[in-house]
């Protein structure tokens, strides 16, 4: 038979398969208990290696260890990639230099950007390429390098030399993950590290485009500490998650409505 401590601990691994992120004051309300129990159950589950702490609650366990396909990507959370791009195409003023970072939700800020004569365009992103070459007129400079069908991208060191020969106003940044706990952004595989921070070094500012699935994984490589990038947009799903962190991390997001 379960102790009452056992029971509660498995009802909070249940709703970790539900709900993105559990708060400690939802926990409370919800099973009549204390704060410092919560936090109890919640440190022993993560020793269980069943969930993940994070600052104000738990976040269920959730590695990325490969992207998904581009195709699968492509339909994945496409709403509130749509209003991630309408937020941070507002933030490109005319006469930026825009650098892409191949991924799908860059791809949805270029389609807002396309056609607007005044920008110039870099990317190491193929689909990005094709959709801001309908129009005439554009500024654009492909990166090349190492190809790689995952995301459609072209990286590796020949893309990381390209990039650094660029003064960049402003660069739209891809995450596979976004951990809160530790204040990182982070990718899939190193090689793609590397690009993002040679995009990150030659860019006076870094817009970090993420929809809240993004915040409930990790990722092995990490591109750079939140506290130094700009801004991160993100959908409204994330909002619980980011209220949850420490002032200095949520001053740096922007949620897109």
């Amino acid at each position: 038979m379960l102790t009452a401590a056992q029971d509660r601990q498995a009802k909070i691994v249940e709703l970790l398969k539900e709900e993105q992120f559990l708060g400690i004051g939802m926990l409370t309300e919800r099973f009549e208990v204390s704060v410092a129990t919560v936090r109890r159950d919640l440190g022993e589950l993560e020793e269980a290696g069943l969930l993940r702490r994070t600052h104000g609650g738990a976040l269920n366990i959730n590695q990325v260890a490969l992207d998904k396909s581009n195709a699968a990507r492509s339909i994945w959370k496409q709403a509130e990639k749509a209003a991630i791009a309408a937020v941070v195409a507002e933030m490109i003023a005319d006469g930026d230099t825009v650098l892409l970072d191949a991924g799908t939700t860059a791809l949805e800020v270029a389609k807002r950007l396309t056609g607007r004569s005044s920008l110039t365009f870099i990317s190491n992103g193929l689909d990005i390429i094709a959709e801001l070459t309908r129009f005439d007129g554009q500024n654009i400079y492909a990166v090349g390098g190492e190809y790689t069908e995952t995301n459609r991208s072209f990286r590796g060191p020949l893309a990381e030399q390209l990039i650094r020969q660029f003064n960049v106003d402003k660069l739209i940044l891809n995450a596979a993950s976004i951990d809160m706990d530790r204040g990182l952004v982070c990718t899939v595989e190193p090689v793609n590290a590397s690009v993002a921070r040679a995009m990150i070094e030659v860019s006076r500012r870094v817009i970090v485009v993420a929809d809240h699935s993004k915040f409930t994984k990790s990722s092995l490589s990490v591109v750079a500490r939140i506290e130094d990038l700009g801004v991160i947009v993100t959908d409204a799903g994330a909002k619980s998650i980011i209220d949850a962190a420490p002032e200095q991390l949520r001053k740096k997001f922007v949620i897109a409505n």
